[in-house]
């Protein structure tokens, strides 16, 4: 009877550990690393946790180089010709052209440091600089300054646009994916 219990949990114990690491084998699937030697060392450049970075490029492209928006947002990161010149100035990066924007690596480092950018303007408060990364910075400061949105000018208690706020709210949880499937317990 002891024999059969412990072969019992035996059995049990050996399915629950195939289903983790099936689990998380067919998550890293839908929630990859790619472009991680970019990631990581851009990442760690600007001082940002490279599972946000992967986050914010799976929403806005999932990993795809040449993606262009209906708005004409450009590459991994999703970034505007008019940003990515700016970006490019702050930078010392001569002679911008957009279709730099295309190279994944260009991408990458622009967009992280813009992120970085956001959070170091919005006193490190992650969800103002991914509200800024979509619906722009001009809007996030407009929203913090009109009671119907902040209600202490620091917090966003409610984003007007519907796709920021839903941008916002889709980042989060990608994040929240990716450290749950890569972050070592």
């Amino acid at each position: 009877m002891i024999k059969r219990w412990v072969l019992f949990l035996l059995i049990i114990l050996a399915i629950l550990l195939t289903f983790e690491m099936n689990t998380h084998y067919f998550l890293k699937k839908f929630y990859p690393l790619k472009y991680e030697e970019y990631v990581n060392s851009y990442s760690k450049e600007f001082g940002l946790d490279p599972y946000l970075v992967f986050a914010i490029i799976k929403v806005e492209s999932n990993f795809n180089p040449y993606a262009i928006s209906n708005r004409n947002a450009i590459g991994l990161m999703q970034i505007m010709p008019d940003t990515g010149r700016w970006i490019a100035a702050k930078l010392g990066m001569k002679d911008f052209k957009e279709e730099i924007l295309f190279n994944p690596e260009v991408n990458i480092k622009m967009g992280v440091w813009y992120l970085h950018y956001l959070l170091k303007n919005f006193d490190g408060n992650l969800k103002l600089a991914l509200a800024a990364y979509n619906g722009g910075c001009g809007n996030v400061d407009l929203w913090l300054k009109d009671k119907r949105f902040s209600q202490d000018g620091r917090q966003l208690h409610s984003i007007p646009f519907p796709e920021t706020d839903r941008y916002v709210k889709k980042v989060l949880a990608v994040y929240q994916m990716y450290k749950f499937i890569y972050t070592k317990k």
